[in-house]
């Protein structure tokens, strides 16, 4: 039997996305080619398309210019059938415009817009800042509510009545607040995806369309393989393949590193590309690498 979620709708990006880390060099530059060879296996491995820009992509020290480019050489890598989304949030309104037209002419195929930081606006502010930048492009908007690093929720209400606008399309939920995100799911059409992943699977079976992970840098073909036994009907293998991957998210998203060192951390030491993160950020210790190696390994032994 096959689990289905009527009242869900269809995935604007599809089920399984990576927030994919931004490559650099060992001198902290932007590294397209390691981008480019990223961006491929992520796809080829059972992404269905790549969030660029984000969080884990080190956003906020890397320049217009930089983004722009990311977008472009991404795209040349994986073609024109995989969704590409990037983040343009900042915590100017008239910036978030910007980026967000940039990324429009650099092939995007949607814009993740964060709350805006620091300066904390209100509801009614809020709104406003979402309904200005979607507004301003044609790419549909996926609102990001991640009130841990912003300081500011985008709280339920406030996206029901965002849900109205036709550009708005979809959440990335990272707001660890389950009841909030089933009175969204249930009254507004928006496409929620799990941006926190030991929620992947919960939020699936209540509707949500998939979720974007940093986890799925490292192991995307493993954590695809929850959705897709959910999706076959098998909800006891779905829950054990969440369960096993708990060691992994913890050391990666948990233990005191920010995603985007552990993620970085674990393909550099793969022979991917990863490379260096940008001050204030730093590498993982060899303590933590090592730890963060066991838990890989013993993940996709199964």
């Amino acid at each position: 039997m096959t689990n289905t979620t009527p009242s869900a709708p269809p995935p604007p990006f599809g089920r399984a996305l990576c927030a994919m880390v931004t490559p650099f060099t060992e001198a902290g530059a932007l590294d397209l080619d390691g981008a480019q060879l990223l961006a491929a296996r992520l796809v080829s491995e059972g992404c269905d398309g790549l969030v660029l820009s984000g969080t884990t992509g080190e956003s906020p020290t890397t320049t217009d210019a930089e983004k722009s480019a990311l977008i472009t050489a991404v795209r040349e890598a994986v073609g024109d059938g995989v969704p590409l989304v990037s983040g343009v949030g900042t915590f100017d309104t008239r910036h978030t415009v910007e980026l967000a037209l940039e990324a429009e002419k650099a092939g995007a195929d949607g814009v993740l817009v964060v709350s805006p930081y620091y300066s904390r606006p209100p509801q009614d502010a809020l709104e406003a800042h979402f309904r200005e930048v979607a507004d301003a492009s044609g790419l549909p908007l996926v609102l990001y509510d991640i009130p841990g690093r912003t300081g500011t929720r985008i709280e339920p209400e406030t996206m029901i009545r965002l849900a109205e606008h036709p550009g708005i399309v979809a959440v990335k939920d990272c707001s660890y607040d389950f009841l909030g995100t089933q009175k969204v799911l249930d009254r507004a059409g928006l496409a929620y995806y799990a941006g926190c992943d030991e929620h992947i699977l919960a939020l699936y079976a209540v509707g949500a369309a998939g979720y974007v992970s940093t986890v799925a840098n490292v192991v995307p073909a493993q954590l695809r393989a929850i959705l897709d036994a959910f999706e076959a009907g098998d909800t006891p293998v779905s829950a054990r393949l969440q369960q096993r991957a708990t060691p992994l998210i913890e050391l990666m998203m948990s233990a005191g590193l920010p995603g985007t060192v552990t993620a970085k951390a674990l393909l550099n030491s793969l022979g991917l590309p990863g490379g260096s993160v940008r001050a204030p950020l730093r590498p993982a210790g060899r303590e933590a690498v090592d730890g963060l190696v066991a838990a890989y390994e013993a993940f996709v032994a199964g």
